[in-house]
Formats: C-alpha cells, sequence, structure tokens
C-alpha cells in the first residue's frame, strides 16, 4: 500500500497489491514501459488486479497525469525476466514508468507533448532523488529483448536526455546500401560488437555470430539509439553509434 506520494508531481494514489519488499537492491535504474492498452484507465485496472500479477511505480496518462501505483521503496513487478549489467532482479533494481500507448499491435501513435513532458519532469525527479546515473535509464526492451519493444522506436530518447533525463548519441546515419551482417554471420566485428554491447549492458554472448540472440538485441540497441532502421542486423551505423555511446558514457564516469 501507499501511505503518501513519493513526489508532488503525482495527481492520484491508486494503489496495487502485486508488490512486495525489495530483494536487497536499492533502485539503480528507471525502467520505461508503455501500457499498450486501449486507455490509462483499463491500464491501471490490468496494474491492480491481483490476478494478472503486474504492477509498476508510475503510470503516466496521455495528459500528463501522472498516477502512483506502488511505493517506490516496494519492488513493483513490471520487468519480467530481464537482465542489465548481469544483473537478473530488475524489478528490485528498478522503478518501472507506464506511459499510456495503446502499442505497436493497435496502431502505435506518437508520444503526446503534454505527456512527455510530464514524463521528463517525473523522470527528473526520480533520478535526482535516487542518485540514477544517465546510462541507467532504460527501455523495457532494453533488459528483456525480444520479448518486449517497448516503449519502441517512436519514443523521443533525444529529447529525454536534452532535458537531463538519460544518455544519447546521435546516431551515424544510415547508409541504405549497407544492409549489414545478417543471422548466421561470422566475422571478427560481430565478436568485437558483442562485446561493446555487453560493456554498455546488455546481455549477449560473445560468440562472434549473428545468432537468434544476438540479432535480437541488436534490434533493441536500434530501437534505442538508432531507430531510423530497426532490423537486427550488423551495420557500419549501428557500430558507429555504439562507439559514440560508450565513448559519452566513459567521459559521463570520468566527470561525474
Amino acid at each position: 500500500m501507499i501511505a503518501a506520494a513519493d513526489t508532488p508531481l503525482v495527481h492520484a494514489l491508486h494503489p496495487s497489491p502485486n508488490v512486495e519488499p525489495r530483494r536487497g537492491v536499492a533502485p539503480s535504474i528507471l525502467l520505461l514501459h508503455y501500457t499498450g492498452l486501449p486507455t490509462v484507465e483499463r491500464a491501471i485496472e490490468v496494474l491492480s488486479r491481483p490476478d494478472c500479477k503486474v504492477s509498476c511505480h508510475y503510470v503516466v496518462d496521455l495528459d500528463g497525469r501522472i498516477t502512483q501505483m506502488v511505493a517506490e521503496e516496494m519492488r513493483a513487478w513490471h520487468a519480467g525476466v530481464s537482465v542489465w549489467e548481469g544483473e537478473t532482479d530488475i524489478n528490485s533494481a528498478s522503478i518501472g514508468i507506464e506511459i499510456q500507448n495503446v502499442g505497436h499491435d493497435a496502431g502505435y501513435p506518437e508520444f503526446p507533448a503534454k505527456q512527455m513532458q510530464a514524463l521528463i519532469t517525473l523522470s527528473r525527479d526520480i533520478v535526482r532523488r535516487h542518485g540514477m546515473r544517465p546510462e541507467r535509464v532504460l527501455a523495457h526492451s532494453d533488459v528483456a529483448p525480444g520479448r518486449k519493444i517497448d516503449p519502441g522506436e517512436k519514443f523521443d530518447w533525444r529529447h529525454m536526455a536534452r532535458r537531463g533525463v538519460g544518455l544519447w548519441v546521435e546516431p551515424a546515419p544510415v547508409d541504405d546500401a549497407d544492409l549489414g551482417l545478417a543471422r548466421d554471420a561470422a566475422d571478427p566485428r560481430v565478436a568485437a560488437f558483442q562485446a561493446r554491447l555487453a560493456d554498455y549492458g546488455y546481455g549477449v554472448s560473445k560468440s562472434g555470430v549473428i545468432d537468434e540472440r544476438t540479432e535480437i538485441v541488436i534490434a533493441a540497441f536500434q530501437r534505442h539509439f538508432r531507430p531510423a532502421r530497426v532490423d537486427g542486423r550488423l551495420d557500419v551505423s549501428s557500430e558507429v553509434t555504439l562507439d559514440r555511446l560508450l565513448a559519452a558514457l566513459a567521459h559521463s564516469r570520468a566527470t561525474s
């Protein structure tokens, strides 16, 4: 239950019973989702039904209205089977925000300006209070690639970062002539890219082959950081973008 909102930005409380104590891990990740449901009312209903066994800390509606469902000190059930930097209990390590959007199966509309503004304000408040690092602001698709694709390629990570939430670099332009290395390709470039993906935090093995898992993780990386083309292929644009991202990460850590 929620005794009081964790931030004055909250408009309403709707406690979810799907909650438990964190398992010895303080929240260091801000995890963003979309609801994938037709209305925010339906989303809140699902997130508060015991039989659904899902929950989140906050829901942000299209008009920017924020509902808190789980206290930040508690473990909400929003990440599912997931991994980041070797951590597999992402529910304990994160605060989860559900953003109202009908999702890919229902047309996947843009995220409205009022919603994005409210989300940015809430996110800035959360990362400040918990001392979360920029690179720990993640998509559900980052920690659960293949299983989840939200909040998706239309989500404006660039705008979030410019407002002080998350880590972002300008993606390298896509070359239409560069179709990239596809499934089953074995190449030293693949092993190097897998190693760099793992260095950033993605759960991928360093096999040197674009197996099914690697293809899925490349697509997740592209969806977040190179959304112009999400195809799971290893092209030069993806390589350059990841190199830029790791350089920005190193700079961020060195200057913080």
